[in-house]
């Protein structure tokens, strides 16, 4: 196997769930200042996801800071520094990449929110009352 392969390869992060261009996520990236580490959240919807092969996959995330200034960030999938991502929600989007949301902003930027049906459990069959 060649080194390029064998890179590839890699192990895949288990704190990875299943993401979809509209989703609102938590990531929760593990930040080295000097000789101090602490956990960093980046909250926003996921722009688009690049599959690639193995170690190059990563997903671009945007969220509006402060004084309505968008930020966006991308992520390796299989990256060590990534501690976790939390799905907060999914949107209906109609498009892999979403990047007519830079060009869109305040009540305009919003997602429509995607719903889902919950099916109740099946209720036991009633037995027949004692006597």
């Amino acid at each position: 196997m060649d080194l390029a392969a064998a890179i590839n390869k890699g192990k895949i992060n288990p704190n990875m769930p299943e993401l979809q261009p509209g989703d609102r996520v938590k990531v929760h990236m593990r930040i080295v200042e000097g000789d101090r580490e602490r956990i960093q959240i980046f909250q926003g919807i996921v722009m688009r996801l690049r599959r690639g092969k193995g170690a190059n996959a990563n997903f671009t995330v945007r969220r509006v800071a402060s004084h309505g200034i968008g930020v966006e960030r991308t992520f390796l999938l299989q990256s060590p520094r990534v501690e976790k991502v939390e799905v907060a929600g999914h949107s209906h989007v109609r498009r892999a990449q979403l990047y007519y949301l830079r060009d869109r902003h305040g009540k305009a930027a919003r997602m429509r929110e995607k719903r889902s049906v919950e099916v109740a459990a099946p209720e036991a069959a009633e037995a027949p009352a004692e006597e």
